[in-house]
């Protein structure tokens, strides 16, 4: 589990991350003067988040057909059709709304633990999946 400033004008969000999405981030070298993972330097500033569209600029650069939505797509259709996980889980993961606001004003809890496995869970098959293409491809 990680806890995330993503607006400093907003409250803090917790988001959960595979084990290995935390080895990953922990490994990358991190720019003196900021807290920011993933950092731009504009203007001889340091602390400067990376926008929406920084991800879908770097996989045009990269020439690749997915796209970002593409990839909340995949994790949508995988968490419904290969886990038992509730759909407000996987709803709550990609930070979609759930239910009416009604149902919304009842929901206290943030399914966080159980998020916290869905994603474990998410990063063993994008493993094993990877492990399974390289092994096909020789």
């Amino acid at each position: 589990m990680t806890q995330l400033s993503v607006d400093p004008a907003k409250r803090d969000d917790r988001v959960a991350l595979s084990p290995a999405a935390v080895a990953i981030l922990r490994a990358l070298p991190r720019k003196e003067g900021t807290d920011l993972v993933f950092s731009l330097p504009i203007r001889g500033k340091t602390r400067n988040p990376v926008s929406d569209m920084t991800l879908t600029a770097v996989m045009r650069g990269l020439k690749l057909s997915a796209t970002v939505h593409g990839w909340r797509s995949t994790f949508k259709d995988w968490a419904a059709e290969k886990t038992d996980y509730p759909n407000e889980l996987s709803e709550m993961a990609l930070a979609h709304t759930i239910g009416s606001a009604v149902e919304t004003a009842y929901r206290r809890g943030d399914m966080f633990e159980k998020w916290c496995r869905l994603m474990a869970d998410w990063a063993e098959f994008l493993q094993s999946s990877l492990l399974r293409l390289r092994a096909e491809m020789g």
